[in-house]
């Protein structure tokens, strides 16, 4: 098992939304957690190519067994914003002269993020990731995309370094679990895996933080994740 404490000043994990505002989960997702830790160990995700619009995740990636644990819970924010696209059909094509080849459709919009983010990424169920992430965090890896980032390449990390033992914490288990009952605070939908091509088959769960904080790591946190 190798367990990584992951602190953030700021981070943002949306769904797939549409409108005005955009809204975030209110912890870091698997699906997220996931593509972090492949960033680290040069691991690539992205299947690039002719045949579809849109960049695609690779089916080949490795498995492992994921729990996330907050040491203490993120606030959230929002700001407004000026959105900048180039539209479906000819909406505000009357524009597109004006702003010399940049995207010329301009919306406001409200979008949500978390700051002071303070957590433990655990994984669990194989040993050759591990040792890659770990190759990773010295700088080993042969990585070919940009910095770690959470969720928002204006979203960096400040740490991300490897704990012998994690401290207490609040671990997160799906609400259909039978390890806790009754009413629950923080339940958040988090994705566990990504389909680009078809969100249908995006898969996702209600999650919600153990009532007390724990250095033991609850059997029902892990999650499998992987493509």
């Amino acid at each position: 098992m190798l367990c990584l404490n992951l602190q953030a000043p700021f981070g943002a994990f949306r769904t797939f939304t549409a409108g005005s505002f955009r809204p975030t989960a209110e912890f870091i997702t698997p699906s997220a957690a996931y593509g972090l830790l492949l960033n680290i160990a040069g691991i690539e995700m992205r299947q690039d190519d002719e045949d579809h619009v849109m960049t695609l995740i690779k089916t080949d990636l490795p498995s492992f067994h994921l729990a996330l644990g907050a040491v203490s819970f993120p606030l959230q924010h929002s700001i407004y914003q000026q959105l900048h696209n180039y539209p479906v059909g000819t909406s505000a094509k009357e524009h597109a002269e004006d702003t010399k080849g940049n995207k010329y459709n301009i919306v406001p919009a409200r979008r949500a993020l978390l700051s002071d983010i303070n957590a433990y990424v655990c994984i669990d169920g194989n040993e050759e990731i591990e040792a890659q992430i770990t190759e990773g965090l010295k700088g080993n890896s042969p990585r070919t995309y940009g910095l770690p980032f959470m969720g928002d390449n204006n979203f960096l990390i400040d740490k991300l370094e490897p704990v012998e033992k994690p401290s207490e914490a609040y671990w997160f288990v799906p609400v259909s679990s039978d390890h806790e009952s009754g009413l629950r605070e923080h339940v958040t939908r988090l994705t566990i895996a990504i389909d680009r091509a078809d969100m249908s088959q995006t898969s996702s769960a209600l999650f919600a933080p153990t009532k007390e904080p724990s250095s033991e790591i609850p059997k029902d946190a892990w999650v499998e994740v992987g493509y």
